[in-house]
C-alpha cells in the first residue's frame, strides 16, 4: 500500500531570497524535480457539494472552504497541500483588510509549506455572493516518466 502524501517528503523546493524582503510571507520562488507531473488545478471555490456558495459576506470563511476543497481534490490526486508549487488567491474586493483576511486563513493552512503566492483583489468572481478564488499548481507525481514523442497534430508542419 502507498503511503499517504503527508507521510512522503514534500516534492517542492521552495526558494527564499536573503537579498529580498523577508517581509513576505511566502517563499520567493519554487521548483519542482525533472520529469515531475503536474496538476493545473481549476480555481477552489467556496461551494458545497451542492454547488452552493457557503459563508456569503464572510471572506475568511469562504476562504477555510476554498482550502477544504482545494485539499478535497489534491486527495484524489494522491497529493496534499505540501505538493502545492504556487497558488493565486484572489477576493473580490479593493479593501486590503479582505484581503488580508482571506490570506491569513490561506497562509495558516499551508503552514510550513509557505508557497510562493500572489494575492489578487479583483471586481468580481463567477458564483454568486463569492468573493475568494484559489488557483495552484501541484507536483502529483515526482517520478519522472517516460519521455512522450510529440505527434505531428500538434507539431504543426514538417518543415525541410
Amino acid at each position: 500500500m502507498d503511503a499517504s502524501p503527508a507521510d512522503r517528503p514534500s516534492p517542492v523546493t521552495l526558494h527564499r531570497s536573503a537579498t529580498l524582503s523577508d517581509v513576505a510571507e511566502y517563499a520567493y520562488a519554487s521548483t519542482v524535480p525533472a520529469g515531475a507531473r503536474l496538476a493545473f488545478l481549476a480555481g477552489s471555490c467556496p461551494l458545497d457539494a451542492d454547488g452552493r456558495t457557503v459563508a456569503v459576506g464572510d471572506v475568511a470563511g469562504q476562504a477555510h472552504r476554498c482550502v477544504e476543497n482545494l485539499r478535497t481534490v489534491l486527495s484524489e490526486l494522491g497529493a496534499d497541500l505540501s505538493h502545492v508549487a504556487t497558488t493565486r488567491v484572489l477576493v473580490a474586493s479593493s479593501r486590503q483588510q479582505d484581503l488580508v483576511a482571506a490570506w491569513e486563513v490561506v497562509r495558516d493552512s499551508f503552514g510550513a509549506h509557505d508557497v510562493p503566492s500572489t494575492l489578487v483583489g479583483v471586481a468580481a468572481l463567477g458564483y454568486d455572493d463569492q468573493l475568494v478564488e484559489i488557483e495552484s499548481t501541484a507536483v502529483v507525481d515526482a517520478e519522472p516518466t517516460a519521455q512522450l514523442t510529440p505527434s505531428a497534430s500538434w507539431m504543426g508542419p514538417e518543415t525541410k
